[in-house]
């Protein structure tokens, strides 16, 4: 079995230090927990960008100084920006950070109802998002909240805008969108493209069992304050601890940790 991607979504566009002060907005918060996520395991770290106030942002300038910030600290991790920005923002300001020439990007796959809102991603959208990735030779993350972003994916593969071996990260809990149920998550793993590669984002109280399912069913697994800010009932998380409760069950389970130059490898990402 291939070594196990843990991937660390370190602050999102809507959690806030009003619901956990570990949740890092600063440029220097930011890199601190991205060290501590990287130390404990991650070697990808999922990147949003926020004001010193908390509002979330996806202006380049703002994301090349977060970047650089973590590139102090985990000079080898793999640095995967956000295009999903926050709900609202246009094609324009959500794709900024990917003229920054990233290793990584995601590429959100559909319309959801996300929570009480509409997280819009037309065709258009996503042929203009995986147009700019392929030009600018970044390696796209195919976020898919439901079954058939699947198949949006794949006509974007066939098109030529995604190369192969796509990789795809399942987020499963949102309300709204597909539940994170076992059954659920094989569904989705037995529908992508043979070859692809699967990362799974469990949301809220869901984000540790879909991790451990991942370590056993040869995926991948996504952790964070994104999309769960808490260790236990009532207990409050850092990233750090998150990547470090998963990176210990897969231990426990057998399965080693990639590093960053081997989840380059698996995922077919030229440095």
């Amino acid at each position: 079995m291939e070594k196990l991607i843990i991937t660390c979504a370190l602050t999102g566009a809507e959690v806030t230090k009003k619901q956990s002060p570990h949740v890092p907005y600063t440029p220097e918060e930011m890199a601190q927990s991205a060290y501590e996520a990287y130390s404990a395991g991650a070697s990808i770290l999922h990147v949003h960008v926020r004001r010193d106030d908390g509002t979330p942002t996806q202006d380049k300038n703002r994301f090349k100084e977060v970047i650089d910030a973590i590139r102090a600290k985990c000079p080898d991790a793999i640095i995967q920006v956000s295009t999903g920005g926050a709900v609202g923002m246009s094609d324009e300001e959500r794709l900024q950070p990917v003229e920054l020439y990233p290793e990584m990007a995601t590429l959100d796959a559909g319309t959801i109802n996300f929570g009480d809102e509409i997280f819009v991603n037309s065709w258009p959208s996503l042929v203009n998002f995986a147009t700019k990735m392929k030009a600018n030779n970044v390696k796209p993350e195919i976020e898919v909240f439901d079954r058939g972003m699947i198949e949006n994916a794949v006509r974007l593969h066939k098109m030529g805008l995604i190369d192969g071996p796509m990789h795809f990260d399942f987020v499963l809990g949102v309300p709204g969108g597909m539940p994170a149920t076992m059954e659920d998550l094989l569904h989705m793993v037995r529908s992508i493209p043979a070859g692809s590669t699967w990362t799974v984002a469990g949301i809220g109280r869901f984000q540790t069992p879909m991790a451990a399912a991942a370590i056993i069913m040869g995926g991948h697994a996504r952790v964070g304050l994104e999309d769960n800010i808490y260790y236990s009932k009532g207990v409050l998380a850092t990233n750090g601890q998150l990547v470090e409760r998963v990176a210990r069950l897969a231990k426990e389970l057998g399965r080693e940790i990639a590093t960053p130059d081997e989840a380059r490898a698996i995922l077919n990402i030229k440095r």
